[in-house]
């Protein structure tokens, strides 16, 4: 009897323990899907943000052509302006007059590289560039010169092949963070005739390290020409290195050459390639492909007309032409006149903007990409009738973060890769790169960089994430406060102060337009009473916009402050000396423009008498990035006094 009681109890104590460990793990699990769904609502917030400011540097380029389009209207008086606003880098660079007169001293403690650069020269470089060294502006021009020169020779598409004992890695967004090319490296080995590597596109921009990172490529290419390829993003483009950083790594880092890094990088982004074919089977571009994406064109095209696909083309008419010829600025001349018999066609552009720009979607068909406002949305039924008229198997393409650092769509036929892990911020997503092998279907490494964090436990990882979302959220929101207000109070019939979950959520997108899950924020954003009603108000609680002028109206500094990124561009453009200065007529006419563009119902006299308190000294002059800079977002609950907050 006491065996069977004993064997009785530990039959029990084992059913007990299984269903103990049932519960645990059910327990488990539901928590990590909480956790999975608090990363996916703040990547959601993330990329709403970035896909809006792209729309806006859209935005900002439509801006540009207005200007051109509409300079014979424009008073005399503004002639200065268009010249210094279209009179860049059109001519080409001779290198002499970069690299000639610049001295490396010996006091110099970075790498020096002696051409023809060898693998000795690219391991050297990788090591100075570990150990937080900057390669001297002399090296940095030279390489991308030489580069540029390599470049002419290449087609539109480059050619590669797999064999039995040759493997292709290829790499998506790398956006300045070097930390994810060496582990990519450590965990692939340097570039060699063995090991070929395709770099598909936005090098460059939102990371510290974009020029360090630039290098090392560029070297790697000059090293090995057959085996690094280089495919152009939607960020080699210096007016998205003006919004997105680069421009402001290059000026900060070299000091005295930054300028002429700058511009020599202008035209270098130009003859990069369009994309790659490997195999005869696979095309690897960076954004996507449209219904009418032509490949036999896009081979023909004269890609180095392209400066910046985010300039679209504007008809010269022959009275146009004579008026600008009648400058009286020679050089000006000169570089007009080339512009215009460089003159890039409306289906070229286009066909390239698809190729840069486009993204991948479940629905079938062909529409425009409204998110980022370029490129298109392409479905499955296109892909499938792209790769059967072209003869291909698979597009490989980048340009989208993916939580896994990669995705697979179109029923196999389409991968997103992208190689650039914490993206938006530390824990938001991992890197990934693909191993294309001979006659193996492709591999797909991941891996994520997280020196700061890893010894976090996921909860705080995930909180830390998600908090960042909602901050650049909240500086979202109090940009449009005044316009908010008056949704809101339209909708508030009984002038309560409070709106049901439906009204709210209706006035935030249709003011903001993120495309957000807005009922699932409201925990974040406002405080609700309990009937499930929602104090509008309280989300402008904890934050304000400070005012660098008291008594200056609330919707005048919003406005300066939601548009302080494309007026900055726009000054640093006009900005011809670089001194960071420009006097109170130029910065009058560059807001009639602007405002007259983006439709800001803002009185001129408001914005005038602002800029004139601004200008201190009172020399009829003001340092447009102290001004813009003034405006700036205070979290009252936070540590940090004054938003710092960028998409990294």
């Amino acid at each position: 009897m006491g065996c069977t009681n004993s064997s009785l109890l530990k039959t029990r104590s084992s059913k007990n323990a299984i269903l103990a460990a049932v519960v645990i793990q059910k327990w488990y699990r539901s928590y990590r899907s909480r956790l999975r769904i608090k990363q996916l609502y703040a990547l959601k917030i993330f990329q709403s943000i970035e896909y809006a400011d792209e729309q806006s540097q859209l935005q900002l380029s439509n801006f540009f052509t207005f200007i051109l389009e509409h300079y014979k209207h424009m008073h005399e008086k503004d002639h200065e302006l268009v010249n210094q606003l279209f009179g860049y880098s059109l001519q080409e660079k001779d290198k002499m007059d970069y690299v000639g007169l610049i001295e490396v001293p010996d006091s110099y403690q970075g790498p020096r590289l002696k051409f023809p650069l060898t693998h000795v020269h690219l391991q050297m470089l990788i090591d100075a560039f570990r150990d937080g060294k900057i390669l001297h502006a002399y090296y940095v021009l030279e390489v991308l010169f030489e580069s540029k020169k390599a470049l002419q020779k290449m087609p539109n598409f480059s050619r590669e092949y797999t064999h039995p004992f040759r493997e292709i890695a290829v790499c998506g967004d790398l956006h300045g963070k070097l930390e994810d090319l060496l582990l990519i490296f450590y965990k692939n080995g340097l570039p060699s005739s063995d090991n070929a590597y395709i770099f598909n596109g936005d090098f460059v921009d939102r990371g510290n390290n974009s020029i360090e990172i630039l290098m090392i490529l560029l070297v790697s290419f000059l090293v090995y020409p057959n085996d690094v390829h280089l495919n152009r993003g939607n960020h080699e483009d210096f007016l998205m290195n003006m919004r997105y950083g680069f421009t402001k790594e290059v000026l900060h880092k070299y000091k005295v050459h930054g300028k002429k890094i700058l511009q020599v990088l202008e035209e270098f982004y130009a003859w990069l390639p369009i994309g790659t074919i490997i195999d005869s089977e696979i095309l690897v571009v960076h954004g996507g492909i449209s219904e009418c994406t032509n490949i036999h064109f896009l081979c023909g095209l004269r890609r180095n007309k392209i400066k910046s696909v985010l300039m679209p083309p504007v008809p010269m008419c022959e009275d146009h032409v004579t008026e600008l010829e009648k400058n009286e600025d020679v050089s000006y001349k000169v570089k007009t006149e080339q512009s215009f018999f460089e003159q890039v066609d409306k289906c070229e552009w286009e066909q390239v903007i698809d190729i840069l720009w486009s993204d991948p979607r479940s629905r079938r068909g062909c529409y425009p990409n409204t998110r980022r406002g370029g490129g298109c949305y392409f479905g499955p039924d296109i892909t499938r009738n792209f790769l059967y008229k072209y003869q291909l198997k698979m597009i490989i393409r980048s340009h989208e973060c993916k939580p896994e650092g990669y995705e697979i769509c179109h029923d196999g036929k389409v991968v997103t890769i992208f190689s650039a892990s914490n993206y938006y911020e530390e824990g938001s997503n991992q890197g990934a790169y693909i191993k294309l092998r001979f006659d193996t279907p492709p591999q797909f490494y991941q891996y994520q960089v997280t020196p700061a964090t890893c010894s976090r436990p996921l909860s705080q990882r995930v909180h830390t994430f998600e908090s960042s979302a909602i901050r650049i959220l909240k500086e979202r929101i109090i940009s449009r406060k005044t316009d908010l207000i008056n949704s809101f109070q339209l909708q508030d019939g009984d002038k309560s102060g409070k709106l049901c979950k439906s009204q709210w959520a209706f006035s935030m997108e249709n003011i903001l337009e993120l495309h957000l899950p807005w009922r699932s924020l409201t925990s974040y954003l406002v405080t609700t009473d309990e009937n499930g009603n929602i104090d509008y108000m309280s989300c402008f609680c904890d934050i304000y916009i400070e005012k660098p002028v008291k008594e200056v109206q609330s919707a005048l500094i919003e406005t300066l402050y939601r548009y302080r990124s494309d007026l900055q561009i726009i000054f640093n453009v006009i900005d011809s000396d670089n001194s960071g200065l420009i006097s109170l007529e130029e910065f009058h006419s560059v807001w009639k423009l602007f405002s007259s563009r983006y439709h800001v119902n803002i009185d001129d006299d408001q914005v005038d008498e602002l800029a004139e308190k601004m200008d201190l000294n009172k020399d009829g002059s003001i340092d447009f990035n102290e001004f813009l800079n003034a405006f700036y977002v205070v979290h009252k609950f936070d540590k940090l006094s004054k938003s710092d907050t960028t998409l990294t």
